[in-house]
């Protein structure tokens, strides 16, 4: 039906479009954190105490957003978060201590929280319609966005007040909602159809305790890979500077490296998943990983540790979104929600985790967790193979 087909396409590209838009403005606000820090007075650890403010508002909104798209649809979920987001990220320079600074920031990551279940809850329902793998180009735009946030960020810093950029991604970001949000409050979320035997209705899924085990299995999968995205984003150029004595330009290139690798295995996730099927991507993804971050962390040049950052990034590029579409698959919103919960924990968790660890042993010797836990992955992706409708 060539109608449908259109509506379909008209879905997915809005979907794609907010999945940049909220890599576009997460970005932006990060670059602005040393303006915003010496702006607010801020030493090291209270920032580092206001800058959770975004995780505890992720985190506590994730845990009910799932329930608000099954009450309302993730399509209007999506939109409002979109605006929020939009609005929440000028709020930042207007704060001038650390305790408004985590408060407005609060705001903000519940915003940054609840949009990422509900672009993914339409996600994983989109992917169930069309009934092809194409949840990686989602996230590929997230990362596409991302980079484009930081490099427009990054050319802006010295010419524009952090209170005119941030306000500037508030009018990028409403205006976004606006045109990609008609598509999405045009159209109800598509359901697919029902296999022979099924009624036409579809109740709300209520996973029973085996479906709702595996869920937490897909989340600790995505727990895995986004404990190594977070552990690089905060290590990884340090490690090359401090450990390998890479020019400061060199080492600021590394994250870059394995954020642009993680971005070109998303935008082939597709072709790969069509090919491969959910569990081989998984076991080869992980796989990957974990050799690409030995070498990364544990071999004696700069060149050689790109590499292994780039390989990194190419294996965990398409595991996180496999574990929250088939969350998704089998428990609605509530699994994306958990599996998105489990992930930002990850993320969360990998930087602390590698600063003890450093400590204890040496900041190469703390990378290889990240070897570890994409090793721990592939196993279960292998353990799971049953549960993953290849």
């Amino acid at each position: 039906m060539p109608g449908h087909s259109k509506d379909l396409t008209r879905l997915r590209i809005a979907l794609t479009t907010f999945f940049a838009l909220d890599g576009f403005i997460f970005a932006g606000w990060v670059v602005r954190i040393p303006a915003i820090k010496e702006q607010t007075g801020a030493s090291a650890s209270t920032l580092g105490l206001a800058l959770l403010g975004v995780s505890a508002g992720a985190v506590v909104t994730m845990m009910f957003t799932g329930r608000l798209c099954r009450r309302y649809g993730s399509h209007p979920v999506t939109v409002v978060c979109g605006i929020l987001l939009s609005l929440s990220v000028a709020l930042p320079p207007l704060t001038h201590s650390t305790w408004t600074l985590g408060t407005v920031l609060l705001i903000f990551g519940a915003a940054y929280g609840g949009i990422n279940v509900a672009f993914n809850s339409a996600a994983v329902d989109l992917v169930a319609v069309l009934r092809r793998p194409i949840m990686p180009s989602f996230h590929a735009a997230f990362s596409l966005g991302g980079m484009i946030g930081a490099g427009l960020g990054g050319l802006v810093a010295g010419s524009l007040s952090p209170t005119r950029h941030l306000l500037g991604l508030t009018v990028i970001g409403l205006l976004v909602t606006a045109v990609a949000g008609r598509a999405l409050l045009r159209h109800k979320s598509p359901a697919p159809q029902p296999a022979p035997g099924q009624p036409e209705e579809h109740a709300p899924r209520r996973p029973d305790p085996r479906t709702r085990r595996l869920v937490v299995v897909f989340g600790l999968i995505a727990l895995c890979t986004a404990y190594g995205e977070g552990a690089l984003a905060d290590w990884g150029t340090l490690h090359l500077e401090q450990d390998l004595d890479a020019h400061p330009g060199i080492a600021a290139a590394g994250y870059s490296c394995f954020a642009l690798a993680m971005t070109i295995g998303r935008l082939c996730g597709t072709t790969l998943l069509e090919r491969l099927g959910r569990t081989r991507t998984v076991v080869a993804g992980g796989t990957m990983a974990a050799v690409g971050m030995l070498v990364g962390s544990l071999a004696p040049s700069v060149w050689a540790a790109l590499v292994g950052f780039a390989v990194t990034g190419i294996g965990l590029a398409n595991i996180f979104p496999i574990a929250v579409e088939r969350a998704g698959a089998l428990a609605g919103p509530s699994g994306v929600a958990v599996a998105s919960t489990f992930g930002y924990g990850g993320m969360l968790l990998g930087p602390p985790a590698i600063g003890f660890m450093a400590d204890w042993l040496s900041l190469p010797i703390a990378l290889t967790s990240v070897a570890t836990l994409a090793a721990v992955a592939a196993v279960i992706g292998y353990g799971t193979r049953r549960a993953t409708a290849d």
